[in-house]
């Protein structure tokens, strides 16, 4: 790994182990060195700019859960003509034990997925997409998302103050500009969700392993194609006119580990159909998503995605709508 500290065997002991370091050691200060001075970090709850937002978001975050815990299930990865980039994905533990941004504290204790999407050269991260599962947390903690929303819009001062959620007209220009690569295993699943957002759901029985497990937004955990059918066609539903687009797609076969994709995309458009969020009402909203699959051997063809794991930010989303609202 040129210009990496030799600290690291390679690049997902690096995205792992400065993980480790920065959230569960408390090395919070590492991101004057690990994230560059103007990094843009991007969620579907806005745009920070700079490390120095970063180091006062992440000391917050420790302070409302100060036992929390990052596991790291994956790093996917790939090369770019600047560094290395990563899809990270993470499985985060927590209890909600101080008063914080999810409100007061609860006691309760949650588990949701994270994706991070980073890139980085020369022992720094300086570009970087991220979804946290906010609606499992909000869930785990024992609120409704949507009424959750409407109390934050009420927080940040009601429709005309509160934040608005991310829009990709509002973006920043980072300095990645990669795509990911070309890798049959990352484009056999970009081939998949094209046709799941075409529509095509019976595509989901003829590709997904009959024992397929995903993992989903909300902190769903789903069995059977049957199962991660209904959770796509509730996303669509809600937005069937939408334009859905691929950003980045990232395959490899490698690492001890089954063949396995990492895909980073969004829908733009209008909540004009009855689905997961409910009744329509034509507010515009973009929907920034992120997944991962694995790949195994039972399929109808002899291939099936075993497994699945679908990110979006459902209170980011409710924030859009509701914000429409007034």
């Amino acid at each position: 790994m040129k210009g990496f500290s030799n600290r690291w065997k390679d690049f997902p002991d690096y995205i792992i182990g400065i993980t480790k370091e920065i959230w569960e050691d408390r090395g919070v200060g590492t991101l004057n060195h690990y994230y560059s001075e103007d990094i843009p970090v991007r969620s579907p709850m806005g745009i920070q700019r700079g490390n120095k937002a970063v180091i006062a978001a992440t000391m917050a975050t420790i302070n409302e859960f100060p036992d929390r815990q990052l596991f790291g299930e994956d790093v996917i990865w790939s090369e770019h003509e600047t560094g290395l980039l990563s899809s990270h994905r993470l499985n985060t533990v927590a209890t909600h034990a101080q008063d914080g941004a999810f409100g007061p504290a609860t006691g309760k204790t949650w588990n949701i997925r994270v994706i991070a999407d980073c890139a980085a050269k020369e022992d720094t991260i300086f570009d970087e997409w991220l979804i946290r599962d906010y609606g499992g947390i909000v869930r785990q903690i024992g609120k409704d998302p949507r009424e959750f929303t409407a109390q934050l819009i009420a927080d940040e001062g009601g429709p005309e103050k509160a934040a608005m959620p991310f829009l990709p007209e509002n973006d920043i220009a980072g300095d990645y500009k990669g795509t990911g690569n070309e890798n049959a295993w990352g484009q056999r699943y970009a081939d998949t969700l094209t046709r799941i957002m075409n529509h095509d759901f019976n595509h989901i029985r003829e590709s997904y392993d009959r024992a397929v497990i995903g993992e989903y937004a909300g902190g769903q955990m789903l069995t059977s194609a049957e199962e991660c059918t209904k959770f796509w066609v509730g996303l669509r539903s809600s937005f069937p006119s939408a334009t859905f687009k691929i950003h980045h797609q990232i395959g490899m076969d490698a690492d001890m580990l089954s063949p396995r994709a990492a895909i980073r995309w969004s829908l733009d458009g209008t909540h004009d159909g009855w689905g997961t969020f409910g009744r329509p009402t034509g507010a515009r909203v973009h929907v920034m998503g992120m997944c991962h699959a694995e790949f195994g051997p039972y399929g109808p063809d002899g291939i099936g995605l075993r497994r699945e794991f679908a990110l979006y930010d459902e209170i980011a989303i409710w924030k859009q709508i509701l914000l429409h609202q007034g």
